[in-house]
């Protein structure tokens, strides 16, 4: 049994390790937990205790097969509690990511399948980001922002890539969610701003929000 606190690191490691392609630095894990250096060094000692992390000097750490388990149950948690959320108890998906963070460290394997059954087994979240199954099985399809597109593409929002709820605001207000047509109509050179087609109305949009919306290469 993991704490509250362990899951968290233990999910960010994950998340920073690209799903555990690569180490992790101590000092990246502590800028992503907001905290010091050495409270990072604490929790390395007790998760790898537990045999959820590997750490070497001056390399880093990262999730053992364990580990990365342990971490996809966490965000399969926690992405079934934000599409409840949306679907059924009417949140605004820019609401859901503080309270999915809280309800993510139930420990009830058995209400998270019926949770799963309930809402007919949904293999993404309402942003767009897939849901790991009971055996921690995660179909990851290869995602591209639009600023890297061209001109005349036309296709569907996958996902967004920031969980920011200004942003969500912002593109709730334009209609940019995710299974939205989509078609690129132009560019600026001058600031990449481009000139979008979502849903048949005509947007545009920055290169900040650009960079963030995902459509699957």
């Amino acid at each position: 049994m993991l704490s509250l606190t362990e899951e968290n690191y233990l999910k960010a490691i994950y998340h920073l390790s690209d799903g555990g392609s690569k180490s992790v630095l101590t000092n990246d894990l502590a800028a992503a937990m907001n905290t010091k250096a050495a409270s990072v060094t604490d929790m390395i000692k007790k998760l790898s205790a537990k045999t959820v992390i590997n750490y070497e000097k001056y390399y880093g750490v990262n999730v053992t097969s364990k580990g990365k388990n342990e971490a996809l149950m966490v965000i399969r948690k926690h992405r079934l509690w934000e599409t409840f959320l949306v679907e059924k108890l009417g949140f605004s998906w820019d609401e859901v990511h503080e309270v999915a963070e809280q309800l993510e460290h139930i420990n009830s394997n058995r209400l998270i399948e019926k949770l799963d059954e309930f809402l007919g087994f949904p293999k993404v979240d309402p942003h767009g980001d897939p849901i790991p199954d009971n055996k921690g099985k995660l179909k990851v399809l290869p995602k591209i922002a639009i600023d890297q597109l061209n001109i005349g593409y036309q296709g569907k929002i996958a996902a967004v890539k920031d969980s920011d709820s200004n942003l969500l605001k912002y593109l709730d207000k334009i209609g940019a969610k995710p299974g939205t047509k989509l078609k690129i109509l132009g560019k600026e050179a001058y600031d990449d701003s481009m000139e979008v087609l979502i849903d048949d109305h005509r947007v545009f949009i920055s290169k900040e929000v650009s960079q963030n919306i995902l459509v699957v290469e």
